[in-house]
């Protein structure tokens, strides 16, 4: 292994920085870039979903198949991507599983049987689902304390074009005919385009880098960020506070006496987030077209209603950073489940789209801050694998969340789905508020080894 440069961690360092430098920035935008496609694919099944019934005569049933088939390979890919960039580093796994995503959508396109799609949507699942947990991991290590839920939510909204840019493109060409919506699955391969920019452009994590004994690889990348902060601010930066460097970890650590709580705790936010989530965003198209509307009305809906997402994840920028994150998701999750209620109970257009776009807000804003809270609560050992199988334990949800909306909805129809929904996303929050740990404004390291602390109190309260 490399040589470790003398003198303070370089954790220390880059947690001391108190601005975002111009390479933070250029890092931004390549993931925005590559999450936008990822939000995007996340959500071509649901919007070609109308096509395949009206033009392949699709049940509800076959739906919920090929959408499990997703959410398999979603939980496969979160578990496998966390590993993965726990051993061959977050930089490698990052290009890799970006292709692979991007490349299955694109076969995707060509199926011309259920059978394929369910193939080809399981190991587009495995891709999606490894990236976002590699791309979380990289944004808590590689920004500083003072603002990394912040540049977390900003990639998470710039990102979310992807989905009203993919709904809206669905609009345009799945009523075309029989092949129209093969075409949302070739824009969904776009990804290609943000890895072959990331292979240039995006560095190793220096966390990830100090942690596995090669610290000397980015001294000069650090060195160059605080040489940019200090001319930034104008004077010199401030001294670093003392920060363990952390040795490989292993994985049943996540269930030893430290972790196990939080690893429990997580697990069971994200399955419960998880069914409520894509209980309401992967399936509105469907339930739209089952419950009288036209495939066109549909369309249009669904399209009017992820116009929310955007701004959405955007109206977390201010406070993500300031409140306590398991409190804020504890009145998010309370607030669309309410809306969700009156979704399903009053239905006439207005509502369908004026609290279809707030529950569509709400709900990348409560995303926001679940993203950036996932990965601050283990160490930077752990930080892929706790992220990727509490997230994949998520996914595996919506492979039995996908069987069980199409249960309900035959079984006791259309109002009785969004109870289902709303209590899904009421516990999600009732969970981290009042199981989860403190993290905002909070050195990882500090939150990663911390045993017992007592709690703060109130939404607005830092540590």
């Amino acid at each position: 292994m490399s040589e470790q440069p003398a003198g303070p961690s370089l954790v220390a360092r880059l947690n001391r920085l108190p601005v975002a430098t111009s390479r933070h920035k250029r890092w931004v935008w390549l993931l925005c870039g590559v999450f936008g496609f990822e939000l995007a694919d996340l959500n071509t099944f649901g919007f070609a979903a109308p096509g395949l019934i009206k033009y392949w005569h699709m049940s509800v049933g076959t739906i919920g198949n090929i959408t499990s088939a997703a959410f398999l390979g979603m939980f496969v890919g979160a578990v496998v991507g966390g590993k993965a960039a726990d051993h061959f580093g977050r930089r490698r796994a990052l290009i890799a599983t970006a292709v692979l995503y991007s490349v299955f959508s694109l076969v995707t396109a060509a199926a011309t049987n259920v059978a394929m799609l369910l193939v080809f949507r399981f190991f587009t699942g495995v891709g999606m689902e490894a990236m976002t947990v590699v791309g979380l991991t990289y944004v808590s290590e590689m920004f500083p304390r003072a603002f990394r839920g912040r540049y977390q939510s900003l990639i998470l909204a710039i990102g979310l074009i992807g989905i009203p840019a993919m709904s809206w493109f669905a609009w345009a060409v799945v009523p075309l005919g029989q092949d129209g919506w093969r075409w949302v699955f070739v824009l969904g391969s776009g990804g290609l385009i943000a890895a072959s920019l990331m292979i240039k452009y995006l560095p190793e994590s220096i966390r990830w880098q100090e942690g596995q004994g090669q610290g000397a690889k980015a001294e000069a990348l650090l060195a160059d960020l605080e040489a940019e902060a200090e001319a930034k601010t104008g004077e010199p930066l401030p001294e670093p506070e003392p920060e363990a460097i952390t040795a490989p970890g292993r994985f049943l650590e996540l269930f030893g006496r430290t972790y196990a709580r939080r690893t429990i705790v997580l697990s069971a936010a994200w399955i419960f987030g998880i069914l409520g989530f894509y209980g309401f965003n992967g399936w509105i198209p469907t339930l739209l077209v089952e419950h009288g509307y036209q495939l066109t009305q549909s369309l249009t809906y669904t399209a009017i209603i992820s116009i929310g997402a955007v701004p959405g994840g955007l109206f977390a920028w201010p406070f993500t950073d300031r409140w306590q994150r398991k409190y804020a998701l504890l009145v998010f999750c309370t607030l669309i489940a309410a809306l969700i209620l009156v979704y399903g109970f009053v239905p006439n257009e207005a509502v369908v789209l004026i609290v279809g776009f707030l529950v569509s807000f709400l709900l990348q804003t409560e995303t926001a801050f679940i993203y950036s809270y996932t990965p601050e609560i283990f160490p930077t050992r752990l930080r892929g694998a706790g992220a990727g199988f509490t997230v994949g334990l998520g996914r595996l949800a919506g492979f039995a969340g996908g069987y069980l909306v199409a249960s309900i909805f035959s079984g006791f129809g259309y109002a009785a789905v969004f109870i289902y929904v709303a209590i899904a996303m009421a516990g999600e929050g009732l969970i981290l508020g009042v199981f989860g740990e403190r993290t905002s404004r909070r050195a990882l390291e500090t939150i990663a080894e911390e045993q017992g602390a007592p709690e703060a109190s109130g939404v607005g309260q830092s540590a």
